[in-house]
């Protein structure tokens, strides 16, 4: 898609009271057009914040162009802090992830918030380091449960760790905790001089009985559910084709009323 594209798209979105646009991946910085995306959804009538996904390893070049083209915060994925480990799980370099962090802060993005998945065998042993880390940078750490999407099972019962074992200490050191009600109850613990967040997995009903989010593909398909892949509207076809605001209104109409809970509450069986 191109920006104009995205904008287009974007104004018929905000006409539905859509506020709110995070823009994820694969890695959006990896987009030579990414800072004029932002500067499209930013100027668009009723969006009110534009957010950010990524891996920090080119934000260092771009935090301050995309601060002043309208966005808003930053999530960093951040899996670890050794160098060697980070190579091992990202193959990327730690220090070009660092600068992207140190600069999204020094250009005003907030909060920064470094996402960290929990694994246990592989990063279970830096989780003190990283909040070590987060207080000493100024940026919020999230603490995410490993997922079992698009992994082999077998490494999934191998690497999976609840974070409940975290949780019991973060408790004793946390001076309040705080829920997040419209975020699957996520709580948030606020330990001296940095917030912890507890991010645990969607595989259940209370995720999506309270989602309101929809998304756009890459290819330009309204997806109205994270889950499934086979109820997604292609919205960027017509769109090149010449259809007016009304037509794309009516696709994501069409988009919203395919939404349905993927994971439904279990009825309670009679005894």
């Amino acid at each position: 898609m191109a920006p104009s594209e995205i904008g287009s798209i974007t104004n018929v979105a905000a006409g539905f009271s859509v506020s709110k646009v995070k823009i994820t991946g694969g890695e959006p910085l990896l987009r030579s057009d990414i800072v004029d995306i932002v500067g499209k959804i930013a100027h668009t009538p009723g969006i009110k914040e534009i957010s950010m996904t990524t891996n920090a390893s080119k934000l260092a070049k771009t935090a301050n162009k995309l601060k002043k083209a309208g966005l808003k915060r930053v999530n960093v994925t951040l899996p670890a802090l050794s160098p060697e480990l980070y190579r091992e799980i990202t193959g990327g370099n730690i220090e070009e992830a660092i600068s992207g962090i140190r600069a999204a802060v020094k250009a005003g993005l907030h909060p920064v918030k470094l996402n960290m998945v929990v694994i246990r065998g592989v990063n279970y042993g830096e989780v003190d380091g990283m909040i070590e880390f987060a207080r000493r940078e100024g940026v919020t750490l999230q603490l995410i449960e490993l997922e079992p999407l698009n992994v082999p099972r077998k490494y999934y019962r191998k690497h999976f760790v609840s974070l409940t074992e975290i949780e019991e200490k973060l408790k004793k050191k946390a001076s309040r905790v705080d829920v997040r009600r419209y975020m699957q109850n996520r709580q948030i613990y606020h330990l001296p001089g940095v917030n912890v967040e507890l991010v645990r997995p969607i595989e259940n009903s209370e995720f999506c009985f309270h989602c309101t989010r929809i998304r756009l593909t890459s290819d330009g398909k309204l997806k109205p559910c994270l889950m499934r892949n086979d109820n997604a509207v292609d919205i960027l076809k017509p769109l090149k084709n010449g259809a007016g605001d009304k037509i794309i209104m009516k696709l994501f109409l069409e988009a919203v009323n395919r939404r349905e809970p993927y994971y439904k509450p279990r009825k309670k069986q009679m005894a």
